[in-house]
C-alpha cells in the first residue's frame, strides 16, 4: 500500500469515527427527548408506550430486509444513506402533525429505517477493519460518546428553546450524519445472507432458558428507557437533567466495555455466574429508582447503567457465542438480539405505558425489581444445571 492509499485509508477511519459519533448522538436525542416532546403535545403516556412498542414489531421485518439487501448491493454505505434520509423524512413528517394516529403511522414508517441502523454500521466498520490491525471497539467507542456527549448537550438547549423545537436539533444534527455518510468507505462484502434454523436453535435448553431469563432483565431496561424522562419531570426535573441522566448511563460504557475485554474469562458456567451478579445489580438499581425522591438522585442512579446494561449485553453476546453450536453461531446471535431488542421492547411499551398511567410510574421500577429477583434465581438454577452437565474427561462445558 503507497502513501497515497495509507492516507487515504487513515482518512476513511476518521470518518467512521465521526460518523459513528454523529449518528449514535442524534438517536440518543431522538430516545432522551421525544417522550418529553409527546407529552408536551398531549398525547399520555399509555398511547407513548404504545407508539414506541411499533419499534420492535417492525424490527422483526426491517432488520433481515435491509440486511439483505446490503448483501444484494454490497454496498453499505448507499444502504446507510438511504436510512438516514428516510429516517429523517419521516420524522419531519412527525413534526408536524398533533394528530395521534398519523404521528403513529409515520413512527413506523420512522421504526422502518431506524432500527437496524446501529447493526448495518457495525457491519460497515468490521468490514472496512477486516485484514488490518485496527479493533472493532475503537471505532464502536465514538457511537457511545456521541450518545453522551449530544444528549448532555441537548439538554440545556432544550431547556431554552423549549421542547416543542427538538426538531430543529434533531433536523441538523441528522444532516450532520448524513453529511459524514457520504465520506463512508463502501464497506462491501463478499458475505451472503444466511438462513435462520430457529427450531433447531432452540432446541438448545440452556440457550433457550438464558433467552427466556435475559427478556424478563429486558423487559424493565426498555420501560426506563422509554419512560425515565417522564418519571424525572413527574419529580420536577427539567431537559438538562434528562440529558444528564443519558450522559452518565452511557459515558461509563465505554471502560466496562474495555475491562469486559481484556478480563472476562471466556467460560459459560462463569459468565452466567457473572449474570447472576449483573440481575443483583439490575433489582438494586430498579429498587433505587422505585425510591427516588427527586430528579437529582435519578442522575446519579443511572450511572448504574454502565454495571448493569453494558455488561450484561456484553455477556450475552459472548455467552450466544459459546453455548450455540459454530454452524448455527450467527443465527444465535440474530436471535439474541431479537428478544433483548424486539420481544421486550413489545412487552415494555405496553406494560410501561399502562403502569406509568394508571399505576404512577414508581410502580414500573417495582415490578423492574421483581423481575431481577426473579432472573437472580433463574440464573443461579442455570448455574447449577450447566455445573451438573459437565464434561467431566475434558473439564470443558459440553455442547448443550
Amino acid at each position: 500500500m503507497n502513501e497515497v492509499e495509507t492516507k487515504a485509508v487513515k482518512a476513511s477511519f476518521r470518518f467512521i469515527k465521526t460518523f459513528n459519533f454523529f449518528s449514535y448522538g442524534t438517536i440518543a436525542v431522538y430516545s432522551t427527548f421525544f417522550a418529553l416532546y409527546l407529552q408536551s403535545i398531549g398525547i399520555s403516556p399509555l398511547k407513548i408506550g404504545a407508539l414506541m412498542a411499533g419499534g420492535p414489531i417492525v424490527s422483526l421485518i426491517a432488520n433481515p430486509l435491509w440486511g439483505y439487501l446490503s448483501d444484494r448491493t454490497h454496498n453499505i454505505r448507499l444502504i446507510l444513506i438511504l436510512m438516514l434520509v428516510g429516517n429523517l423524512v419521516a420524522m419531519q413528517l412527525v413534526f408536524l402533525s398533533d394528530s395521534y394516529p398519523f404521528i403513529f403511522s409515520c413512527m413506523l414508517l420512522f421504526f422502518f429505517f431506524q432500527m437496524p441502523l446501529f447493526s448495518q454500521s457495525n457491519s460497515l466498520i468490521l468490514n472496512s477493519i477486516e485484514g488490518t490491525r485496527h479493533k472493532f471497539g475503537a471505532f464502536r467507542l465514538w457511537g457511545s460518546c456521541g450518545w453522551a456527549v449530544l444528549a448532555l448537550v441537548t439538554g440545556p438547549i432544550l431547556g431554552q428553546i423549549g421542547i416543542s423545537r427538538l426538531w430543529l436539533v434533531y433536523t441538523v444534527m441528522m444532516l450532520v450524519a448524513i453529511g459524514f455518510a457520504f465520506t463512508l468507505p463502501q464497506g462491501s462484502s463478499s458475505k451472503t445472507a444466511e438462513g435462520v434454523n430457529y427450531k433447531q436453535m432452540l432446541g438448545n435448553r440452556v440457550f433457550l432458558v438464558f433467552l427466556v431469563i435475559g427478556l424478563l432483565i429486558s423487559i424493565p431496561n426498555s420501560m426506563n428507557t422509554t419512560f425515565i424522562g417522564l418519571y424525572m419531570t413527574e419529580l420536577g426535573g427539567h431537559t438538562d437533567l434528562v440529558g444528564w441522566s443519558a450522559f452518565l448511563s452511557s459515558i461509563f460504557e465505554i471502560p466496562v466495555f474495555l475491562l469486559l475485554d481484556r478480563y472476562l474469562p471466556r467460560n459459560a458456567r462463569t459468565m452466567v455466574s457473572c449474570l447472576i451478579l449483573v440481575s443483583a445489580l439490575y433489582s438494586l438499581r430498579w429498587f433505587l429508582m422505585a425510591g427516588a425522591g427527586d430528579a437529582q438522585q435519578i442522575i446519579f442512579i443511572q450511572a448504574l447503567h454502565c454495571l448493569t446494561f453494558g455488561t450484561f449485553y456484553y455477556i450475552g453476546t459472548q455467552l450466544t457465542a459459546l453455548i450455540v453450536p459454530s454452524e448455527l453461531r450467527a443465527s444465535g446471535q440474530a436471535v439474541y438480539a431479537l428478544t433483548w431488542g424486539g420481544l421486550s421492547g413489545i412487552a415494555s411499551g405496553y406494560l410501561g405505558g399502562y403502569l406509568f398511567q394508571q399505576v404512577g410510574p414508581e410502580s414500573i421500577y417495582w415490578v423492574g425489581t421483581g423481575m431481577a429477583l426473579v432472573g437472580i434465581a433463574g440464573f443461579a438454577l442455570l448455574f447449577v444445571y450447566m455445573k451438573m452437565t459437565v464434561d467431566k474427561k475434558s473439564n470443558r462445558d459440553i455442547s448443550y
